[in-house]
């Protein structure tokens, strides 16, 4: 088994990759900072659903199982276009209140990480807190 150095960017990869190929469903490893972020995507319509379970072959690890949401005419078109992580282990990228990013001028969500939790770019405007840029998704 491998070790993962950014446990939230191999979900993002896992993501990207189900997206190609137009996978339904993807497993990731559970965390509880992952439930938070994917409870982000589903409320902002990037996932249809988050589900928690234990790991069939070892009992002891738990599994997030993530619905990805498919749109279109033939329901080919992913909802997500695109997920980038921001901050990284090596390099935590800030931002104040004032100068909170937009992604792709508000079509896009960015993830921050305040002191009440993790919020969107817009939910932490309103609340007028800053923090760590955990990652973009448009």
């Amino acid at each position: 088994m491998a070790i993962i150095i950014d446990p939230i960017a191999d979900m993002f990869v896992r993501i990207k990759n189900a997206i190609a190929r137009k996978y339904h469903e993807v497993n990731v490893p559970y965390s509880q900072k992952k439930i938070k972020i994917l409870e982000i995507f589903k409320r902002e319509g990037y996932i249809s659903e988050i589900e928690q379970f234990n790991n069939p072959k070892n009992n002891n690890f738990k599994e997030i199982k993530i619905t990805l949401k498919y749109k279109g005419i033939n329901q080919n078109q992913s909802a997500i276009s695109g997920i980038k992580r921001v901050s990284k282990p090596g390099l935590k990228v800030y931002s104040s209140s004032e100068n909170l990013p937009r992604v792709l001028s508000g079509y896009g969500t960015a993830i921050i990480s305040t002191s009440k939790g993790l919020l969107t770019d817009k939910e932490a405007r309103k609340a007028n807190v800053g923090g760590e840029v955990v990652a973009f998704v448009w």
